[in-house]
Order: structure tokens, then sequence, then C-alpha cells
């Protein structure tokens, strides 16, 4: 039995996805830059935006995905998700200053409510 891929293409409608996808990838560039004193992404910082990226492609939410710090998916490794944290604690804040569309975009989509799973019906009240 051969294995079968969904092939993934990323659709401009998505809009939301779209909108994380840049703002992880200024995330990363702002702690690269900071951190590992380089004009361009380091290797280390690449290979993180880059599985962030696959990660965001492959979402089981598609384009409802809230933000990764109230999903209720844990999509990342542990190793991945340590050191997207980190980067994400360092360059949050600053985000405000130097990207602040991104930034305030960012913290408006955290007021979202997180859906609940595909296939899943909500609790009865």
């Amino acid at each position: 039995m051969s294995d079968q891929f969904i092939e993934f293409t990323t659709d401009k409608r998505f809009v939301r996805r779209v909108r994380e996808l840049k703002t992880i990838e200024v995330m990363i560039d702002m702690y690269c830059a900071h951190h590992h004193a380089s004009t361009q992404r380091c290797a280390e910082c690449s290979d993180l935006f880059d599985y962030a990226q696959r990660r965001l492609q492959r979402c089981v939410f598609g384009d409802a995905k809230p933000n990764c710090a109230k999903c209720v998916v844990h999509c990342y490794t542990k190793d991945m998700r340590e050191r997207i944290r980190v980067v994400m604690r360092w360059a949050g804040p600053r985000m405000l200053l130097r990207h602040p569309v991104l930034g305030i975009r960012h913290l408006l989509a955290d007021r979202r409510p997180v859906p609940l799973l595909p296939g899943k019906t909500p609790p009865a009240d």
C-alpha cells in the first residue's frame, strides 16, 4: 500500500493564515537580527520558519485557525514549540513598535473565539 499525500497550495483567499504567516516571519526575522546579529535569516531561524510555515499550511482549522497560544491542538513538536515560544516572547512586545499593524491585528485575533475541532459537536448546555 503506497502512502498518499494531499497537495497543499496557498490560496490568497485565506487571508488570516497569510497574515499569520507574515507575522511569524516578521517575528523570526526580528529575533534573528537581534540575537544572531545577521542581516539575513540564519540557518537555525530558517529551519524554524520553514517548520512554522508547514504547520500553518496543514492546520486542521484552516482559515478559522486561532492564534497558537489559544489553540486546542498542539501541532508543534515539543522542542519546536519551545523555540517558537521564545521567539514570540521576545518579538511580541516589539511588534507594536516596529510593525504596529501586524501587532494590533495579532492582538485582535487573540480575542476571537476558539473554534471546535472539525467533526466535533459542541457540548450541550
